[in-house]
C-alpha cells in the first residue's frame, strides 16, 4: 500500500511537499530547508537473514556493530539494492518511506529521532516528501526504539 494511501486511511494529518528530484536524505533536507536531524532515513538491513527497517536521522549512519548487539543478532549486514527494489516495488529505489510495517518487516528507530516534534521523509519518489508529527509517525509505524547510530 502506498504511504499516502496508508496515511489518508489512518486519518493522520500530514503535509505533502513537492521538490526537484533528490537522491539522498541529506539533499532532501537541503531542498526542504530542514535540519537533517528531522529527516527520517530508512536503511534496510538483514539481521540473521531477516529484513529490518532502521530509521535514523539523515545526518547519521547505522553502526552495524551497535545494531547487532541491540537486536541480539548473530549477523547483521546492509541489504543489497536489488533486494530493496524487490521489497519496495511501489517506490523509487532510495525513496522508501520509513514504515517497515507496510512492507511486512519490523521497524527500529534510533533514539535520536524520538524527541523531535516532527519528521520529514521521502514519500516513495525522489520528488515528494511528507512532513508529519513524530507522535503520529510513532503511532502508525510502531518502531522499536534503539540506539544504533554512529
Amino acid at each position: 500500500m502506498e504511504v499516502k494511501e496508508f496515511l489518508k486511511k489512518s486519518g493522520t494529518r500530514y503535509e505533502t511537499l513537492k521538490h526537484s528530484p533528490v537522491f539522498s536524505s541529506q539533499k532532501m533536507a537541503q531542498v526542504e530547508h530542514e535540519s537533517g536531524r528531522y529527516v527520517a532515513k530508512p536503511v534496510i538491513v538483514k539481521a540473521d537473514g531477516h529484513f529490518v527497517m532502521c530509521v535514523l536521522p539523515a545526518s547519521n549512519h547505522v553502526d552495524l556493530a551497535k545494531l547487532k548487539a541491540q537486536l541480539a543478532a548473530g549477523f547483521v549486514e546492509l541489504a543489497q539494492e536489488s533486494e530493496i527494489a524487490e521489497l519496495f516495488r511501489d517506490c523509487d529505489v532510495g525513496a522508501e518511506p520509513p514504515f517497515g510495517n507496510l512492507y511486512k518487516m519490523p521497524t527500529v528507530m534510533d533514539r535520536r529521532l524520538e524527541k523531535d516534534d516532527h519528521v520529514l521523509f521521502q514519500a516513495g519518489t525522489h520528488e515528494e516528501a511528507i512532513r508529519m508529527s513524530m507522535t503520529d509517525y510513532q503511532r502508525l509505524a510502531h518502531p522499536k526504539i534503539l540506539e544504533f547510530c554512529d
